[in-house]
């Protein structure tokens, strides 16, 4: 009966706000305000989170579409007798597929251009039906098609920023400069090839977009004068996650003198710094929730005064001390329950529909927020995860409980007489 008696008065006491004695409409407006802190808190902090798990989420996509799972090659600069050792890999468990490559720096040159239009490249050989087995770079294409890498036709896949760098589209010609030179009584001339652009992909990320192009494999190999060797073997596997885990498993099987290497090790400054940007960015924005807190402290020590008479009757009729603690204690808890839930549902439905709002503030303002030069990507991708929901939602509803306290505490010791004296 007495928890009945306390939830009920708790209740009652929250949905009044200020009317119930004094009819002082203050205290409603400041209690709306910090439920209204709690949500806006908890919304954004979730807002703010999504967008660091989407922006982590696609940038991985975007990366393993065109990188290895992991990759294998000689302690040298090449690996020879590649066609065994592919066979060997392709056995071994976990190995969806394998593909050699042979990548080396070069520059590119627009045919009949002018210095301006130069730009460097990593170019990377590959064997076509081999190569998307490994990656998913046919789903980029843009224009023409991987397949249309022939062994001695140098042609050449361009991504669509290098392609728009150079001025040049499908069907121009460009020149391949290569470091390694002939020496000569007239000195070191570098090594140079024409190639014909037959295609164009768009992965969405500027690094790739601006500074990688595709040869066939046998092209590769006789620019860069690698012979029948390749750099090293590209491997696709079945868990992304254990990556390198398995590569290094496959090189004690295949018995040691390999150089192996995976996609996270490759890219663990981006994972790293998305990762402690999203541990500041939790700490920081807690304390926009910590302020909605405080408020809740403000609203029920002036709750509390307002109702001293209230408490004091309440008192002389024989509630005890733990009871009235109860009171506010629960009124206390339904802001912060009412205020983490609305803030968790708002947070949820703005990182759901977040890009179409973002692409309408750009259309609106005829901006652009996001530079691909600067984020590795154009959009601005949210992923609710739901852990972070859960953690959001205990941190930000026991902060609002912690707050209750001393405001039920004065409550539970207000002294009935003195309280009636002064009314």
């Amino acid at each position: 009966m007495n928890r009945f008696f306390e939830i009920m008065l708790g209740l009652r006491y929250f949905r009044a706000g200020g009317r119930m004695a004094t009819g002082n409409r203050f205290i409603s407006v400041i209690s709306s305000i910090s439920l209204a802190g709690v949500i806006l808190g908890v919304a954004v902090l979730l807002v703010v989170l999504s967008v660091m798990n989407g922006f982590e989420r696609e940038l991985r996509d975007r990366i393993l579409d065109i990188t290895a799972h992991a990759t294998i090659s000689g302690m040298g600069s090449s690996t020879p007798d590649w066609q065994q050792l592919q066979q060997r890999i392709q056995s071994q468990p976990h190995v969806l597929g394998v593909a050699p490559y042979v990548e080396q720096q070069a520059m590119l040159l627009s045919s009949g251009s002018n210095e301006s239009t130069n730009s460097g490249v990593m170019i990377h050989g590959a064997l076509p039906d081999e190569e998307v087995r490994v990656v998913h770079i046919e789903q980029h294409m843009k224009q023409g098609r991987m397949d249309s890498l022939h062994a001695g036709e140098y042609h050449i896949v361009l991504g669509d920023e290098l392609a728009k760098a150079l001025h040049v589209n499908v069907g121009d010609q460009v020149i391949a400069v290569v470091a390694q030179g002939a020496v000569t009584a007239a000195g070191i001339f570098p090594r140079m090839r024409r190639f014909t652009i037959t295609g164009i992909f768009h992965v969405g990320m500027y690094e790739y977009d601006r500074n990688f192009a595709y040869i066939h494999l046998q092209d590769a190999q006789r620019l860069f004068r690698f012979g029948d060797s390749v750099s090293g073997l590209r491997l696709k596997l079945d868990d992304v996650f254990k990556a390198q885990q398995i590569a290094v498993n496959i090189a004690r099987e295949l018995g040691g003198g390999y150089y192996v290497d995976d996609w996270t090790r490759k890219h663990a400054n981006f994972f790293r710094s998305i990762a402690m940007t999203k541990s500041m960015m939790f700490l920081i924005l807690l304390l926009v929730v910590a302020v909605a807190a405080f408020n809740v402290v403000a609203t029920l020590v002036m709750v509390v005064k307002d109702k001293q008479s209230d408490i004091a009757i309440l008192r002389t009729l024989g509630s005890s001390p733990r009871s009235v603690l109860a009171v506010f204690i629960l009124q206390g808890m339904l802001i912060g329950l009412i205020g983490t839930m609305g803030g968790i549902v708002l947070g949820t439905v703005l990182s759901w529909n977040l890009e179409s709002i973002i692409h309408g503030l750009e259309h609106l303002f005829n901006t652009h927020f996001m530079d691909a030069k600067l984020y590795f990507m154009s959009d601005l991708p949210a992923c609710v995860e739901w852990h972070d929901v859960l953690k959001i939602g205990s941190v930000a509803f026991g902060m609002c409980c912690v707050s209750t306290l001393y405001p039920a505490w004065r409550a539970a010791r207000t002294e009935p007489a003195k309280a009636l004296r002064r009314d």
